[in-house]
């Protein structure tokens, strides 16, 4: 707890400030709880979620009063909320004081509920001794920072260094609205000052301005300064866990009567003597039902006293406690008295049957608290009474005086129960913005998960026609490679075939001159190795790239096989960058160059030819002119060549006759 509180507290010139961290439900904490939810994974969020639901399971309940009694403190009212107001206690001596618990007037609103009243949107709290009046300023307040969503209706816990002090001052510097006349004003239903788990503001003195007399006749008998410090709180205790307890009921008061008596007692016996510093004593619980029910003429009594005493005839009987009912004070749910350290071994309660209590009246309380060193020393112990029980076998046993419990549960040490009802507020303030803040995550991950489907279903799409596109072009390339095959068989090997069978016929014609025959037979070799050559480039034209590796050169030589019988004419220009080619289009510009010429000899009847070659960094044309027949038709092996090298290919007729054909490939 005092590492979360050096975390919201801070000095500042010397007092501990009260910063945007301090809830009005929290005695270690702030609305916001400090948490920057959007710099938590949703998994952090989730877990601190579920943290927050099962510590709300063990938390008091926040449960209000009801009917009538006494409120608490309200200042004189004012027109402006700069007007200042204050309240001081005395504590008639120095204690060790380390937190104070101010609880606010809350005010039934038909529009939102049950709201704080008049509470001060800015004070400060100082202490000192007797020999230090001016104190000096152990916290200040901002309602703006403290609470920026607005206050809730628990108790604000407000932690500070341990101090020596004998008073205690709260200084209202900007006063809010009351609600039923908007006037500015300072109200508080409990101030408690807690030194350890005692409240040493018990029933001490208050000091507090002057307020007319005029406006003291018209204010309620509920609101005075002595009931700032009476232990009267507007919350019932519902701690919510332990086993419920069904309130202790006597038989009426005239049963005293019939044993001549007039006195109904309660005794106990602590079993050794204690110093007994405080007594509470639990009010009967009320219906549950609404309206609630009231048990006229049953519970805590109009008039008792409480004596303590060492020897168990009470011979040495000290008087603790002796109470008359005031107008206002019928239903506080705890009545609490502080009384000097007196050491006890028996406690007595007395209940006098007098004018003021009905013959049928019937005794009845929740619990007997006998606090010493801040323990209740009675629980355990049980009562005896020379009144009995309203039934021998009822649940409202006299047990039930000391056995820690009410009709909601266990009951809980002061300083507890309100710092369980603050932790509570702050916990139920933060669970929406943690569950606003997981919606909005959830959200974005739903639209991300919508944009995750979307790119999901465009990447199958992508994917799908990725596929297609690939298969249309694997098909285009399988009818490109076919068309390829079909073209280099018909124009390489063909031409290759049609060349060797015109050396057979020129070989046949030569066979009585032995060295042209040789000539002829080794041409005839060479044209078998070429063609096996081009018959390995058609299966694999890695295999072949050695063909055609100077363009050149084999269209000068292919030019001398076949046109050996026909004058021909062979013009170059840019050697050079017909060596850049890329080989695969070489071959192709030769195999188109050879299908050419096979074309001249098997179908001009051509007598001579013109070869005009071309080329530069941008294009490559070949020209070949004959003077056959002549036609205007584009031989569909050279088209089908031409398509494969992408070139653009023509034919003309000159004006002497024969035939013209031009290709045109534009390098890239």
């Amino acid at each position: 707890m005092l590492d979360f509180i050096s975390q919201i507290l801070h000095k500042k010139n010397g007092v501990l400030w009260l910063p945007f961290v301090l809830s009005l439900a929290s005695c270690f904490s702030n609305v916001s709880h400090a948490v920057e939810f959007e710099n938590q994974s949703l998994n952090g969020l989730e877990t601190r979620l579920a943290e927050i639901d099962q510590r709300l399971g063990s938390l008091a309940q926040m449960s209000l009063r009801t009917g009538d009694g006494a409120i608490g403190y309200r200042s004189n009212r004012h027109s402006n909320a700069d007007a200042t107001e204050w309240v001081e206690i005395d504590l008639e001596q120095i204690y060790l004081i380390d937190q104070i618990v101010l609880t606010p007037v809350i005010w039934r609103d038909f529009q939102k509920g049950f709201t704080t009243d008049a509470f001060p949107l800015q004070f400060r709290i100082l202490a000192g001794t007797e020999s230090d009046p001016k104190g000096r300023i152990l916290a200040e307040y901002d309602a703006q920072r403290a609470a920026p969503q607005g206050m809730g209706i628990a108790p604000v816990i407000i932690p500070i260094e341990p101090t020596a002090a004998s008073w205690v001052r709260i200084e209202a510097t900007q006063l809010s609205l009351r609600t039923f006349d908007q006037y500015y004003a300072f109200e508080l239903s409990e101030l408690l000052i807690f030194s350890g788990a005692t409240n040493v503001a018990l029933h001490q003195p208050v000091k507090a301005p002057n307020q007319p007399q005029s406006r003291l006749k018209r204010l309620s008998a509920s609101w005075s300064k002595s009931y700032l410090v009476d232990g009267s709180v507007p919350y019932l205790m519902n701690s919510s866990t332990g086993e419920r307890s069904i309130s202790y009921l006597s038989r009426p008061m005239d049963q005293l009567t019939k044993g001549k008596t007039t006195t109904a007692f309660f005794n106990v016996d602590l079993g050794t003597s204690y110093p007994i510093e405080q007594i509470n004593l639990h009010a009967i619980e009320k219906g549950n039902t609404v309206p609630q029910s009231n048990m006229d003429g049953a519970g805590t009594p109009p008039a008792f006293s409480i004596e303590g005493a060492n020897n168990p005839d009470f011979s040495d009987a000290i008087v603790l406690v002796d109470y008359t009912e005031h107008l206002t004070s019928s239903d506080e749910p705890i009545m609490m008295w502080d009384v000097p350290d007196t050491n006890c071994r028996y406690i007595r309660l007395s209940v006098a049957n007098n004018e003021r209590i009905t013959p049928d009246f019937q005794i009845g309380f929740a619990e007997i608290e006998l606090i010493a060193n801040a323990q209740n020393v009675a629980l355990g112990k049980e009562f005896t009474s020379n009144i009995a029980p309203r039934h021998e076998a009822s649940s409202r046993s006299i047990k039930a005086l000391t056995d820690g419990r009410n009709l909601y549960g266990d009951i809980l040490p002061m300083h507890n129960w309100l710092e369980q009802l603050a932790e509570r507020h702050r916990l139920e303030t933060e669970r929406p913005l943690i569950l606003a803040e997981i919606g909005h995550r959830y959200a974005q991950q739903k639209s991300n998960l919508r944009v995750m489907t979307w790119l999901l279903a465009a990447a199958v799409a992508a994917i799908c026609f990725t596929i297609l596109i690939g298969r249309n072009i694997r098909v285009k390339q399988a009818a490109q490679i076919k068309e390829r095959f079909a073209a280099d068989l018909h124009d390489e090997l063909g031409a290759n075939l049609h060349t060797i069978s015109l050396l057979s016929d020129l070989a046949r014609d030569s066979v009585d001159e032995r060295d042209e025959l040789i000539g002829l037979l080794d041409e005839m070799r060479i044209m078998s190795e070429r063609s096996g050559k081009a018959a390995r480039y058609c299966t694999n034209i890695l295999e072949a790239e050695e063909l055609c590796e100077d363009l050149q050169d084999e269209i000068e030589k292919m030019s001398r096989r076949l046109l050996a019988d026909i004058q021909y004419t062979l013009n170059f220009k840019g050697k050079t960058e017909l060596g850049t080619l890329r080989t695969k289009r070489r071959i192709d510009l030769y195999l188109f160059y050879k299908e050419s010429l096979v074309n001249i000899i098997r179908h001009s009847g051509a007598s001579e030819v013109t070869i005009d070659i071309s080329a530069s960094m941008n294009r490559v044309q070949f020209v070949i002119t004959d003077n056959g027949s002549g036609t205007t038709e584009i031989p569909p092996s050279l088209a089908r060549r031409a398509r494969l090298l992408k070139a653009k290919i023509t034919t003309d007729t000159p004006v002497e006759g024969g035939t013209s054909i031009t290709l045109n490939l534009k390098r890239t």
